[in-house]
């Protein structure tokens, strides 16, 4: 008897506020890439219900619309297993749940085998599939995150292992990202976060980008901005990275007229900094953030307070091993201590930065310094 039955996905997509966590995973991919082939190179050939499940599931992650799967020495329900198979795939798997619309199969008796013909039916494109990145951990997530901003992409879709957190610790780490990427700082753009499945430990993680201008313009902006941050910094590159702070620090003294918050956040980029000379403290340390990473250097972008109010600065690592802050927006804001910063009433959360003040015996927590895109 041939029967078809649709299986339809639900999603559901959650928001939430951000949240700052370290955590690496190890990958454990429950699914072979490539199961069994039939003498006929178009057929897969199973014989238990994981491997059916696997066949399914392949067909969906190589974006085939229909495929045909031989069930050979199968000694189950072949009616039951077909449906609930379908079902793992589209609702549960993660890349069924980000990709597939819905799946029908119908199924016939051949002999001494089973024959079920599984169409597939998406709301993704075969690019969107293809284009979906594995990653583990904060680190590797933040990293992609950078890339799209640094590249003004639409959209950035992660397949992440062993993933059990929300929407609010991927926004916390878009922000962090956005400070990773001055040369692309031009507005913290807005995004949506969806998950797929909504639960379980391994997930597809859709993030979509709105940015506050035309991606276009902004990277000819972006293009200027790296011209003007090599230039400005090609008498530095000799100097030791206590030598560079002080001079970099100097530099930023020197061109940047200290300005107030923008409504429409105008003045803070790096872009007002280098490009306008008129700046915030936002627009500052991410001018500082960028000249460091023109330098190779490495550099964190803090967001915090000075005498109650927001306020950003960077911590800067020399050569010894040891970190420092520096807020280049106001005198005597160079290569401070912890207890030095907060004498002077500004507050920040100690940890998610490195300490600065002793030689760091581990690494630090924040990203290695990506390098500069060129133009």
């Amino acid at each position: 008897m041939r029967r078809i039955l649709p299986v339809l996905l639900l999603l559901a997509l959650l928001c939430g506020c951000s949240s700052m966590l370290e955590r690496t995973y190890l990958v454990v991919t429950p699914h072979p890439e490539h199961p069994a082939i039939a003498d006929d190179s178009d057929v897969l050939q199973v014989s238990t219900y994981q491997d059916l499940v696997n066949g399914v599931l392949y067909f969906v992650n190589q974006g085939a619309e229909s495929g045909v799967i031989r069930l050979v020495d199968y000694t189950r329900d072949v009616e039951s297993d077909l449906n609930s198979a379908c079902l793992e795939v589209a609702r549960d798997a993660p890349i069924g749940a980000y990709a597939v619309d819905f799946i029908k199969y119908d199924y016939t008796r051949v002999v001494k085998y089973y024959e079920a013909s599984i169409t597939i039916s998406y709301r993704r494109t075969l690019e969107q599939i293809q284009s979906i990145q594995n990653v583990t951990g904060s680190t590797a997530i933040r990293a992609e995150l950078r890339e799209a901003l640094l590249d003004f992409a639409p959209e950035s879709v992660l397949h992440i292992a062993y993933f059990n957190e929300d929407e609010t610790y991927i926004e916390a780490l878009i922000r962090q990202a956005y400070y990773d990427a001055p040369a692309a700082a031009f507005g913290m753009p807005e995004y949506t976060v969806s998950l797929y499945p909504k639960t379980g430990s391994e997930r597809i993680v859709e993030i979509l980008l709105t940015y506050p201008e035309d991606p276009e313009v902004l990277q000819r902006r972006s293009a200027q901005l790296q011209q003007q941050a090599a230039q400005l910094t090609e008498s530095f590159q000799a100097l030791s990275s206590r030598r560079a702070a002080q001079s970099l620090f100097e530099l930023l003294r020197d061109r940047v007229e200290a300005a107030e918050p923008a409504s429409d956040g105008s003045r803070s980029t790096a872009y007002a900094a280098l490009m306008e000379n008129r700046a915030d403290s936002q627009g500052v340390a991410l001018a500082f953030q960028l000249l460091c990473q023109t330098l190779g250097l490495e550099s964190t972008v803090v967001e915090g307070t000075l005498e109650g109010q927001s306020h950003f600065w960077n911590i800067f690592a020399l050569e010894d091993g040891s970190y420092r802050h520096v807020d280049a927006s106001r005198a005597g804001g160079l290569l401070l201590t912890d207890e030095e910063l907060s004498a002077l009433d500004y507050q920040w959360d100690r940890e998610a930065v490195p300490a600065c003040g002793s030689i760091q015996a581990a690494p630090s927590p924040s990203l290695p310094l990506p390098p500069v895109p060129t133009a």
